[in-house]
């Protein structure tokens, strides 16, 4: 049973490999992608396994990318996120849905290789090194406490936004002991004048740039398997079948169960600057910024 296992949603990549698909364009000084970085982040705060959230149909291309070489510094299992991986009942009812379900299920496809508390991530987003040694250290010191509570890294809004375009980014609202009380979707967030905004048809609505988000880090154990289980079942049975677009969304979970008191989530802060490839031209930002952490010290030139 390993210590600690890192979960990467990384089913949305695309169909075809190196076509400009965002979440393996290299951006460090030897080719490295993104998620290079965030395993190694994982490894050093003591995480020793690794699951990859992929699409069958992708399995070969993504093994030969990124998975043959992680394999030889870390174990590695794999997890498949299909359209058809839901319940037998409901299976005809969407024939007509061409995407996965979203994150939620994207984990729930991790329960029979996960046997240890994990961490969920972005197989696209560049978190930085004290999110994974504040999750790790939660993880472990936690393990009985209270089996109801989950956690999250919150980071700071101004720290996750695009120079390029509008976001989406999970609104918190943390009470004074540092448990999340509510989280909001929110989309069209950009940046104005130093701060944040909320555009909308209706008019442009202010945010607070220094209030925390969830960037999809989470902290949780193999019982919450069957939260999502009962939640997903739940989903479809109330998801229209004309809705091929509907998305069973963490967020939505956990808020979800937040309301009705069936969930704590403790938030724990990082204060790091997340960057990722949300629009083509955040790569060159992106690229510097690997560069400035290498040239710090904070990598070393050939990552692995």
């Amino acid at each position: 049973m390993s210590r600690a296992t890192l979960v990467v949603m990384a089913a949305g990549i695309g169909s075809r490999f190196g076509g400009g698909i965002k979440q393996l364009e290299p951006v460090g000084p030897n080719g490295e992608i993104i998620m290079d970085y965030s395993i190694y982040d994982a490894m050093q705060a003591g995480f020793d396994k690794v699951v990859f959230v992929i699409r069958r149909d992708l399995e070969e291309d993504f093994k030969e990318i990124i998975g043959n070489r992680m394999q030889k510094k870390i174990d590695v299992a794999y997890a498949y996120q299909e359209v058809q991986d839901i319940p037998e009942e409901y299976r005809q009812r969407f024939a007509g849905r061409t995407k996965p379900w979203g994150t939620g299920q994207a984990i729930l496809c991790c329960k029979d290789v996960v046997d240890s508390p994990f961490l969920v991530i972005n197989a696209d987003d560049y978190y930085g090194k004290q999110a994974y040694v504040e999750a790790y250290d939660y993880l472990h010191q936690h393990t009985s406490e209270n089996e109801n509570e989950i956690c999250m890294v919150g980071f700071t809004l101004k720290n996750t936004l695009s120079e390029n375009g509008s976001v989406t980014r999970g609104i918190c609202k943390v009470d004074q002991f540092g448990m999340l009380e509510e989280i909001t979707e929110t989309r069209n967030i950009e940046m104005c004048d130093g701060g944040a905004v909320v555009r909308s048809e209706t008019g442009d609505r202010k945010v607070d740039a220094n209030c925390p988000v969830s960037m999809n880090m989470w902290g949780l154990r193999p019982d919450f398997f069957r939260i999502l289980e009962n939640g997903f079942q739940q989903f479809l049975k109330e998801t229209k079948k004309e809705d091929l677009k509907a998305e069973y969304l963490l967020p939505t979970i956990v808020g979800g169960l937040l309301e009705e008191k069936k969930l704590s989530v403790r938030v724990l802060e990082s204060k790091d600057k997340w960057f990722g490839v949300t629009y083509r031209e955040d790569k060159d930002a992106v690229v510097s910024a690997v560069r400035e952490l290498v040239d710090a010290g904070e990598y070393p030139e050939n990552l692995f």
